[in-house]
């Protein structure tokens, strides 16, 4: 009896912790925001030439932000010669939802858009941001299927097409184009799986005689947070950087931590705690996975630094939940030691 009530109140115990799992996951879906790419674009001309405007590219190819002189006023032409964007003097940044390109720009591969929005509607202005700043997908500034250019390899440009603006009265022309880029080099990727090799060895000897052996976890668990937070922080609010991004590893860094603190005093919570921190940091991994192989993940971290944390997670996370979950379910906390034998 007592053997099967330990064996209800490990399972309950991890059913809870999966359970949390799942919440953070689902309650971190964002719309559409910048993703790993192999396509790196560029503002190759502006015609005629303005110093009223200044253009960036976020995320490799995902999204185009302009800035404007707070003196001027700019409106982006949409895809059908409507009034797209305006942005006013003083700052005020305005999006035309009568606008079918408002619609087709909310994600990056188009999406329809209502019947009401007509190129020659009439503008409904709705203010989207007021600090003369705004991103947006457009679709004339990247490769528009998630599929390789056929006859295309890296190195070739496989876009080159015009926005149109209309600048104090002006009508200008950007032209963007788009570069495949070579696949990144899987050095950093290799020093992360050895990063997290050796934290689950030391995890792994530390499980067998110390129930706080997640602390052996804490410094891959920082390195994802700091990854998190700085692909989170490098993305402008409206292009929908993912909080999970974020959420996952710190809930890692913190359940470790306790996990270390709670030690012999309370081991089974302390190896419950493990078990938490790594999973965190495996999902993380699993959901970032797409940026290991692409050319361009959309943070201002170097993609070394993005690319190692990867790795490193992932091996800790699995490893992690392997010790966590032995130990759990066979009972074999650590709180043992072991002696040498002669």
């Amino acid at each position: 009896m007592k053997c099967l009530q330990a064996i209800g109140r490990r399972s309950a115990v991890a059913l809870v912790i999966f359970g949390l799992v799942g919440l953070a996951s689902a309650g971190t879906v964002s719309a559409d925001p910048a993703g790993p790419t192999d396509y790196q674009s560029e503002i190759l001309s502006i015609d005629p030439p303005t110093s009223a405007v200044t253009f960036e590219v976020i995320g490799g190819d995902s999204f185009i932000q302009l800035t404007v002189d707070p003196e001027s006023e700019v409106v982006v032409v949409g895809y059908f010669g409507e009034p797209y964007l305006q942005f006013l003097p003083g700052g005020m940044v305005q999006e035309n939802r009568n606008s079918p390109t408002t619609y087709q720009n909310e994600e990056r591969y188009g999406s329809d858009a209502p019947d009401f929005a007509q190129p020659d509607a009439d503008p409904d202005w709705v203010t989207v941001a007021d600090d003369r700043t705004y991103a947006w997908h457009d679709h004339r500034a990247h490769w528009m299927q998630p599929i390789r250019p056929a006859g295309k390899s890296p190195g070739d440009r496989i876009v080159e097409q015009v926005i149109p603006l209309v600048v104090d009265g002006v009508e200008i022309d950007v032209t963007v184009i788009s570069t495949w880029q070579d696949e990144p080099s899987m050095l950093p990727a290799a020093l992360g799986v050895v990063i997290g090799a050796i934290s689950v060895g030391s995890a792994f000897w530390l499980s067998r005689r110390n129930p706080s052996w997640a602390v052996a976890l804490v410094p891959v668990a920082g390195l994802a947070a700091v990854a998190g937070s700085w692909q989170y922080t490098s993305l402008p609010t409206e292009t929908g950087p993912r909080v999970i991004w974020v959420l996952l590893p710190s809930i890692a860094l913190l359940a470790s931590l306790a996990a270390a603190a709670l030690g012999r005093r309370a081991p089974f919570a302390a190896v419950a705690a493990a078990l938490l921190a790594a999973s965190q940091l495996a999902i993380w991994a699993l959901v970032k996975r797409d940026g290991l192989t692409a050319a361009i993940v959309p943070t201002d971290a170097p993609q070394w630094f993005e690319r190692m944390s990867l790795t490193a997670a992932f091996v800790v996370g699995v490893g992690g939940v392997a010790i966590a979950g032995f130990q759990l379910f066979s009972g074999n906390l650590g709180t043992k030691p072991v002696h040498a034998t002669t």
